[in-house]
């Protein structure tokens, strides 16, 4: 069957030469933008309750732009004043550039890995006698803490943030060709919305090994998948398909 129609489970992009602009050029699909999921911050008291006391860190693990916010956000909560010399370790240059949101970034202890946990454990390797704090999501990949705990440093992860199902209610009934998705959370807020959802002839793709096997375990058919050699990214993978099933 043809495709005419996406959804996309992430917001729409902020960026004029997005990939997706150009795929609904191209191909002359519709695609929406929608989020499945959002964070919502935890209060104070909810950190203080997990044991964690901000003065006693000299380093944070930055994972993502929402650890930056809700970091700060928690430190502002329980009057927390950040010292300068707190070194920031950011799991790549996006979540660096972002934290000079709170800091003068030249007047600080800046560490920037590449873009996956594994690429940033060397430099935290380097400081191993510094104190660790990982503020995350209630949903934190598996590797982390093995990774971390391979590097025999002090640290402690805590939760600043959850992610929540959104309230999809709207779209009972839109149909659409293909459902994009690139988190398990997303697989899980889809089937919370709609517990009697039937695939049929929907396509489903996803982003990433753990994506899929949400898909599979929850019953559905995985049509279109990244990354993969030939299509490293989500939209590579999506105009490869469409191009198959439209020229028929």
């Amino acid at each position: 069957m043809k495709v005419k129609t996406i959804l996309v489970s992430q917001p729409e992009p902020k960026v004029e030469n997005s990939p997706y602009f150009d795929l609904i050029e191209k191909q002359k699909v519709k695609i929406d933008f929608r989020p499945f999921i959002h964070v919502e911050g935890v209060s104070g008291k909810d950190v203080r309750s997990q044991k964690v006391d901000l003065t006693k860190f000299t380093a944070i693990i930055l994972n993502s732009r929402n650890s930056v916010d809700h970091f700060f956000r928690i430190a502002d909560e329980l009057r927390f004043k950040v010292p300068d010399s707190m070194k920031y370790f950011c799991l790549s240059e996006a979540v660096a550039f972002y934290l000079q949101k709170y800091v003068v970034y030249r007047k600080r202890k800046i560490y920037v890995g590449k873009r996956t946990f594994a690429e940033l454990s060397p430099l935290i390797k380097k400081y191993k006698n510094e104190k660790f704090l990982l503020p995350s999501s209630d949903k934190l990949k598996p590797e982390v803490p093995v990774i971390l705990n391979d590097l025999s440093v002090d640290w402690k992860q805590a939760t600043f943030y959850k992610t929540v199902v959104s309230d999809l209610s709207d779209l009972r009934n839109v149909y659409y060709d293909i459902l994009v998705f690139f988190s398990p959370s997303g697989i899980e807020s889809l089937l919370h919305n709609f517990p009697d959802f039937k695939q049929n002839d929907t396509r489903i793709a996803v982003f990433g090994n753990t994506t899929v096997k949400a898909a599979t375990e929850s019953g559905l058919r995985v049509d279109i998948q990244a990354p993969t050699p030939e299509t490293p990214s989500m939209t590579m993978a999506l105009e490869k398909y469409i191009k198959e099933v439209n020229k028929k």
